[in-house]
């Protein structure tokens, strides 16, 4: 009998093993650049495994993540799916990437068609089906069994199609995707990417580079939710989108601390909830606090559906200091938010983490250098990453990634129209609106995002005051930092001046009675680090250095003056960078992540003297 049983134990060993040597068959990271240490880790089989969307959570889901079929073909020739596919690529990752196992350049005169074979299992095909994409870059046609189910233009917002008609009978089924992608020959915002990287520009980005994902839902249910603190009032106002609502239903929303709950409210499901949240525990980088969220859907006494999520009690705003200079502040006390610009690229998966551990990586060691804030910069980040930002409480200033260049850029606040928005046209501006619009809408929910910035230093900029009203009219409860370096309008909440190396800061006489006053880059101290370089030589960095202790020395004289032009107005400053990016060698650490150039504790203990609340003194009502 145990010989019987360790038998069919190895037997079952087998054909795993078997199963997944078939689906990682024809998979091999691209060789020739560097890799971060996480790279090694990837399993092919199930890349990125974890839940995608920890603000609105259901059980019933099955990752799509792993290896497709891929083809690149002419644009021009190739409207329809092609009969043969040119081999394996590895999802999530961008074709360009070493991750995806291809690492070959797409550009505007093709398209990238991906294919794969899944099994639906009956726990979710006794429901409705949603097919999740977190980010496709740039143009996405999705195809269920040859039948189209639906076209997305956007490479950082996340979008889902309901697949239910499409589906045949029986498990299995077949998802056809057509990409194309222009990278900076199109109007569309691209941040980083160019199809020629030199300097501060990428290599492109194409097609899939987040989490794929099914769904099951009835046929009612929550499509989205949006939930805003208020710590003056003590409330929590919760709204949700439903699908396929009946006149009647309700929308029950309830408050959890651990497993006490806290708050609980039912209301028409057309109307927002609004929780009492009694002596709230606040958010901060110091207690970063989450609530757990339920919202429900219920008919007749009966839930319908329900989604589990999380929130926070924090406030960010502005008020004046005795001197009349208005200053940002936290939980309506003065918090300087001081932290690294965030590209958010890695050598090996580009646009995309290797794994969760590597996500995490980057904010953990931001925490432990000493920062409270992360800039961002011109990329949109997958939802887990904002979720652990919230757990570990980092402050976020979220760029717009920017496209469609070509406004001159005034970088010296004090002569307005200096330089001058740019002329886009009907189109480009239709782009840019309906993507910053589905940005904010999907990352309102984290509350570690305090900051908006709609341009950064010219690059697209148009209509500024339009774009600037219209982004703190959608969401009233976060500050706006309308035009990060330039061309300054003097609207929204912050004027933000870049300069390198050294931090210096706007007037306070000309802005501060009526904007919050920052830096928004400095900094770029060079350093490259022989063996974790993108390339061996033509290197750069704004200023360089031959070792880490001139590094540091350069570095911590910033930290003096920053403590001096904090006392005169200064309230958040941003320096340059997390890592190193391709050929830039201005990074805290190497871009494998391999090298942090300067101990975390040294920059935690050079850094720590730019918090002390004694700098300010806010004016007394």
């Amino acid at each position: 009998m145990r010989k019987s049983y360790i038998c069919f134990l190895i037997f079952l060993l087998l054909q795993t093993a078997a199963a997944q040597a078939q689906n990682t068959a024809g998979w091999s990271m691209v060789e020739g650049k560097i890799a971060s240490p996480w790279a090694e880790e990837v399993n092919p089989a199930k890349p990125l495994p974890e839940y995608p969307r920890p603000q609105m959570v259901r059980e019933n889901w099955q990752n799509l993540n792993g290896l497709w079929n891929f083809a690149i073909v002419p644009k021009a020739q190739q409207e329809s799916m092609p009969r043969t596919f040119q081999g394996k690529i590895l999802v999530p990752y961008a074709i360009e990437s070493a991750l995806s196992g291809v690492g070959r350049t797409v550009g505007k005169d093709s398209v990238l068609w991906y294919s794969t074979s899944i099994s639906v299992p009956a726990k979710l095909r006794r429901h409705n089906v949603l097919l999740h994409f977190g980010a496709v870059d740039w143009q996405a046609e999705v195809y269920i069994n040859g039948k189209k189910a639906g076209t997305h233009e956007g490479g950082y917002d996340p979008f889902s199609f309901d697949i239910t008609p499409h589906l045949k009978k029986g498990s299995k089924q077949e998802i056809a995707v057509r990409v194309w992608d222009p990278t900076d020959d199109g109007p569309q915002p691209r941040g980083k990417q160019v199809k020629k990287p030199e300097a501060i520009w990428y290599t492109p980005v194409t097609g899939i580079w987040q989490t794929v994902w099914l769904e099951a839902v009835p046929k009612t249910y929550i499509n989205a939710t949006r939930q805003t603190p208020d710590i003056d009032k003590g409330t929590l106002t919760v709204a949700a989108e439903v699908e396929n609502l009946q006149a009647n239903d309700k929308l029950r929303v309830s408050a959890w601390d651990g497993k006490k709950k806290v708050a609980e409210q039912e209301v028409s499901a057309t109307a927002p909830a609004v929780l009492s949240v009694k002596e709230a525990k606040l958010w901060s980088p110091e207690t970063p606090f989450l609530y757990d969220l339920q919202v429900a859907v219920v008919r007749n006494g009966k839930v319908l559906d329900e989604v589990d999520s999380y929130f926070a009690m924090r406030k960010i705003s502005m008020a004046p200091d005795a001197d009349g200079v208005q200053r940002m502040l936290l939980n309506n006390k003065f918090v300087f938010q001081y932290g690294p610009l965030d590209q958010g690229w890695w050598p090996d998966g580009l646009y995309t983490a290797p794994t969760e551990e590597a996500l995490v990586f980057d904010i953990d060691k931001t925490k432990e250098m000493g920062f409270n804030m992360i800039r961002k910069h011109v990329k949109v980040e997958p939802a887990r990453w904002y979720y652990h930002c919230d757990k570990n409480g980092m402050l976020v200033w979220q760029d717009m990634p920017s496209g469609d260049l070509g406004a001159r850029w005034g970088n010296h606040p004090g002569i307005e129209g200096e330089g001058h928005d740019m002329d886009r046209t009907a189109e480009s501006e239709k782009i840019f609106r309906t993507e910053w619009a589905e940005i904010m809408e999907d990352l309102h929910n984290f509350p570690s995002i305090v900051v908006w910035v709609p341009f950064n230093e010219a690059w697209g900029q148009f209509k500024t005051a339009e774009i600037t009203n219209w982004t703190m009219e959608k969401d009233p409860s976060r500050l706006v930092n309308s035009a990060s370096g330039g061309n300054f309008h003097f609207v929204g909440h912050i004027i933000d001046l870049h300069n390198y190396p050294e931090p210096v800061m706007p007037r306070a006489n000309l802005f501060g009675e009526k904007q919050v006053i920052v830096l928004g880059e400095f900094g770029g101290l060079g350093l490259p680090v022989e063996g974790h370089t993108w390339q061996q030589k033509d290197n750069w960095g704004y200023q360089s250095f031959k070792n880490a202790d001139e590094l540091f020395e350069r570095y911590d004289s910033f930290t003096e003056k920053l403590e001096d032009l904090i006392k005169k107005g200064l309230s958040a400053a941003v320096y340059t960078q997390t890592t190193d990016v391709e050929i830039e060698t201005n990074g805290l650490m190497t871009y494998d992540r391999e090298v942090i150039k300067i101990p975390a504790e040294k920059l935690r203990e050079a850094n720590s003297k730019l918090y002390n609340p004694n700098l300010v003194q806010l004016k007394q009502e």
